[in-house]
């Protein structure tokens, strides 16, 4: 068993390994898959090895190992599409600081949005002109049903707390609504409200207080994705 053990480590290395290039645009798709391999085989190979001492815990390793790539790989696939789509449809709001879009490890989509741009000053109110980038989003999420997404809201730390706080909900309640008046299911969508709590920049500069200012669409794939 311990012999099997070392077997499926070291190819799990050797797979993420080759996973990692930073340059390859598939990448999180091979990590992914690198990584139900290894939990799968190791998985598979304890199972085997409880139910046959000799040659089950190899076999359990293999079977273990082709189903937890298939289902990491299925998962990464459909988010490494969803964020092309989401890129190229956004590219030019990206060119203009008004969109970030982030890849995270866990493989969910983080979506910033910047306030000054989407909402009217002091207001939860979105500016007409930000309706067309959320047509965008949300015609993309529209087509990836297997997600779900959690918006949250940012402010500066001007003001006092209590009305961020305030400030911050109603703003991802806005874009949430917005959402759901073009088709999106309210039990897709998740809001969440931090104020002033976690901001990205120092809020002594006006600079700061801009990156601040801001809400985050974090777009979460389901457990079941093949």
């Amino acid at each position: 068993m311990k012999r099997m053990m070392f077997i499926v480590v070291s190819a799990g290395l050797v797979l993420t390994s080759c996973a990692s290039d930073p340059n390859d645009p598939n990448r999180y798709t091979k990590q992914n898959a690198a990584i139900g391999a290894g939990v799968g085989a190791l998985a598979g190979a304890v199972i085997g090895f409880q139910n046959d001492h000799s040659g089950g815990a190899l076999r359990g390793a293999l079977i273990g190992g082709a189903a937890g790539g298939v289902l990491g790989a299925g998962t990464g696939v459909y988010m490494d599409k969803q964020e092309a789509e989401f890129k190229r449809a956004l590219a030019e709001e990206q060119r203009r600081n008004q969109i970030e879009i982030e890849r995270l490890q866990n493989e969910n989509l983080k979506i910033t949005m910047n306030s000054e741009v989407s909402f009217a000053y002091n207001s939860s109110q979105l500016t007409p002109a930000f309706h067309n980038t959320l047509n965008k989003v949300a015609d993309i999420l529209s087509r990836y049903p297997r997600t779900t997404i959690k918006i949250t809201g940012h402010t500066d730390s001007r003001g006092s707390s209590q009305y961020n706080q305030q400030l911050s909900e109603q703003r991802a309640q806005a874009v949430k609504w917005y959402l759901m008046d073009r088709g999106m299911a309210s039990n897709r969508i998740e809001i969440d409200g931090r104020g002033e709590s976690q901001p990205r920049a120092s809020n002594d500069t006006e600079a700061g207080r801009q990156l601040n200012r801001r809400v985050e669409m974090l777009v979460i794939p389901n457990n079941n994705i093949q």
